[in-house]
């Protein structure tokens, strides 16, 4: 244990040195370079953050409002994400039928970049909140079916059979023979999904919003704002790493099972 914490100490300790250059770097560059006619200073962006806190960027939001507007369009679209890949990648596994039917035209969807359902999207649904939906699950969408399938074509046969010996009936086997087989895949894909969807919800907001995360970096290059781009940045980098240590505690939580030793 004491090794441990102090793994982890050496760890934040280097990367507190990491970020404390970049920032030393940074301040260098813009003071003495001719990059100061292109970037503001960390302090100035740090100032501007602290002042979109409490003062509306745009007419009425502020940073964290605007924050929240995207982080319930992420929740909404990956839950849907979620729910739809586990199920589906779980039949493709599991059921020849359902992936004879289905597997050739996923194969179709996947390489397709989830920017490239924007155009789409507006056409179909708008550029109201449905749109911006559609996105965000198509990118977690596919992300949670290739885990999830991966998953389930992994799933020893002999611990089914040995379920069926012990006298497990199909949905018993499924419930505890498959699905645990399938839950670390199962987070992998969520994991990639909810970052893919964070990038896509900004996507979506810089190409049609009047609110978001997304519509403050776009308001800040329409008019010259660079300070307000890079608190728009940072507040996108610091949220996509909460949201994957949110997503890393919670597999840590329900995946203890997985976890061996001390």
């Amino acid at each position: 244990m004491k090794i441990k914490l102090k793994e982890m100490g050496n760890s934040l300790f280097f990367s507190l040195i990491g970020i404390a250059a970049i920032l030393i770097l940074w301040t260098l560059g813009v003071k003495f370079t001719s990059v100061g006619l292109l970037l503001p200073t960390p302090l100035e962006v740090l100032q501007r953050m602290a002042y979109t806190f409490s003062n509306a960027i745009g007419r009425e939001l502020t940073l964290p409002m605007h924050l929240a507007v995207s982080l319930r369009r992420v929740v909404i679209g990956f839950s849907l994400a979620s729910v739809c890949g586990v199920v589906l990648g779980i039949a493709m596994g599991r059921f020849r039928m359902v992936e004879a039917v289905c597997k050739p035209l996923f194969e179709l969807v996947r390489p397709i970049p989830s920017v490239a359902w924007i155009p789409l999207a507006i056409v179909w649904f708008g550029i109201g909140e449905t749109a911006k939906t559609f996105i965000i699950f198509m990118a977690g969408f596919v992300n949670i079916v290739v885990n999830t399938y991966a998953g389930a074509k992994q799933v020893d046969e002999n611990m089914l059979g040995v379920a069926y010996m012990l006298g497990a009936n199909e949905i018993q086997a499924f419930f505890h023979v498959v699905i645990p087989s399938c839950v670390p895949y199962i987070f992998a894909g969520m994991q990639v999904g909810l970052s893919t969807c964070w990038m896509a919800v900004l996507a979506a907001e810089m190409v049609s919003s009047t609110e978001g995360i997304g519509w403050t970096i776009t308001a800040g290059q329409e008019n010259g704002d660079m300070t307000q781009i890079f608190v728009g940045i940072i507040a996108i980098a610091v949220v996509g790493l909460l949201l994957a240590v949110l997503m890393r505690w919670a597999e840590r939580v329900l995946c203890r099972w997985r976890v061996r030793g001390k």
